[in-house]
């Protein structure tokens, strides 16, 4: 007898799942319809979404709410349009001089250089003029945790969706469901953050308000990209996507999926409910920090076989703030390297600065607490200017991602309309 073979699932099983989603009697099938239908058709969702997305409808929002941004908007579109950021050639050319002409680069297994997080539209501008000075890199991928409803009536959101587009770059939001809403109610604010690893900071009936915050911010906004952290609310944004609206999801590094067997069986979810077109909503898959890369090459054996090696891109901390989330010194950019010339679609994720750095920033060390704190708060502390610098830290470690794989001959994805 082959053992291997009484894992075989059989049709008859599946009849079992398609009845729960077929079953219009079904009560959390209704509740997660008639979420769906507060905002229309898939047909008309997504119309919405288009048209929130328009870059001019954006600058209506940001003109509402922030005109002083408009300037800087345009500032951006100028320097893109007049070419004022290092190609791709030339910073190949400046890691390794003429030796780059004749290096053939693995194109293929290119790895986007993310950073996380980009909590204020300022911070935008002092990134690009830091860019076009020193002739370094604007990252590929940005990543939002601040506070939803804030981001919204100040501008920056719709400021930010418009310069990444702008700049050619994906954007990830994080909505305000994320379990530091008080959803738990035994755990006090940020300190349900610890909730995540159990997915206990969306119980009950929050994962249908994360739903319908989503489509919310889908339609309203054009926010396409979202962290997603708890397994409710991956289903839900599976199911979503089956019936047509176009969102997208990143799986958050807070869900702690750390081994082959956890990303097995969401990629085997992501593979069932996916499109007919084989695509799925599920386009980034954010490890624990814990993950070797041995379990991101067993990984990606699978994800090969399902036929997603495209569509879900691999996303690993490379770096981390300082205080209240690793132990430090945390650094993987060598294990990275290592890794980028034969596993594709990965991101490397810069989330703090290079530790040696991180640790000189006496004003303020780097902190993951800081995404919880309301601008006001962080203004009037002093803290302002402290995590723009915590901030700019970070890109420059993603520039030093990119500096060291490119003299290991391997590629990177920068922003693609500054860096051509």
């Amino acid at each position: 007898m082959n053992l291997q073979s009484c894992l075989k699932i059989s049709p008859e099983k599946l009849k079992s799942f398609n009845s729960i989603l077929l079953d219009p009697n079904m009560q959390i099938m209704k509740d997660f319809f008639a979420v769906v239908a507060k905002y229309g058709t898939p047909e008309e969702i997504n119309k919405k979404h288009k048209a929130a997305r328009k870059m001019e409808n954006l600058f209506k929002l940001v003109e509402e709410r922030n005109p002083d941004y408009i300037k800087d908007l345009n500032w951006l579109i100028e320097q893109r349009d007049q070419g004022a950021f290092i190609s791709v050639a030339d910073y190949r050319k400046k890691v390794l001089g003429d030796k780059a002409k004749k290096m053939k680069f693995k194109d293929k297994y290119a790895v986007t250089l993310e950073v996380s997080a980009l909590q204020y539209f300022p911070w935008v501008r002092v990134m690009a003029e830091q860019a076009i000075a020193n002739k370094t890199l604007m990252p590929g991928r940005y990543i939002a945790v601040r506070k939803m409803k804030e981001a919204e009536a100040d501008g920056d959101l719709p400021a930010i969706v418009a310069a990444l587009d702008i700049i050619g770059a994906s954007f990830v939001e994080t909505l305000d469901t994320k379990g530091t809403d008080g959803s738990n109610p035994h755990l006090d604010g940020p300190g349900t953050i610890t909730g995540y690893f159990g997915g206990i900071g969306q119980p009950n009936e929050h994962a249908l308000m994360w739903l319908d915050e989503f489509l919310y911010y889908y339609t309203n906004y054009g926010v396409q990209h979202v962290l997603n952290f708890n397994a409710g609310t991956i289903l839900l944004g599976f199911l979503l996507y089956r019936l047509g609206v176009n969102i997208q999801f990143k799986i958050s590094v807070f869900f702690g999926a750390d081994n082959p067997y956890n990303a097995l069986w969401i990629l085997t979810m992501a593979k069932m409910l996916s499109r007919d077109d084989g695509t799925s909503p599920l386009i980034g898959f954010n490890w624990s920090n814990s993950v070797n890369n041995k379990t991101m090459e067993l990984t990606a054996e699978f994800r090969k076989a399902l036929d997603l090696e495209k569509v879900v891109r691999f996303e690993h901390h490379i770096t981390e703030p300082q205080k209240n989330i690793v132990h430090q010194p945390y650094n993987r950019r060598a294990e990275l390297v290592e890794l980028a010339d034969h596993v594709a679609n990965i991101a490397a994720k810069h989330e703090g600065g290079d530790p040696e750095v991180d640790v000189t920033r006496t004003k303020h060390i780097s902190d993951i607490l800081d995404y919880f704190r309301d601008k006001k708060e962080v203004i009037e502390s002093g803290d302002w200017e402290n995590l723009q610098r915590n901030y700019l830290d970070k890109v420059d470690a993603a520039n030093h991602t990119a500096w060291a794989l490119t003299e290991n001959g391997l590629s990177f994805i920068a922003a693609k309309k500054l860096h051509k």
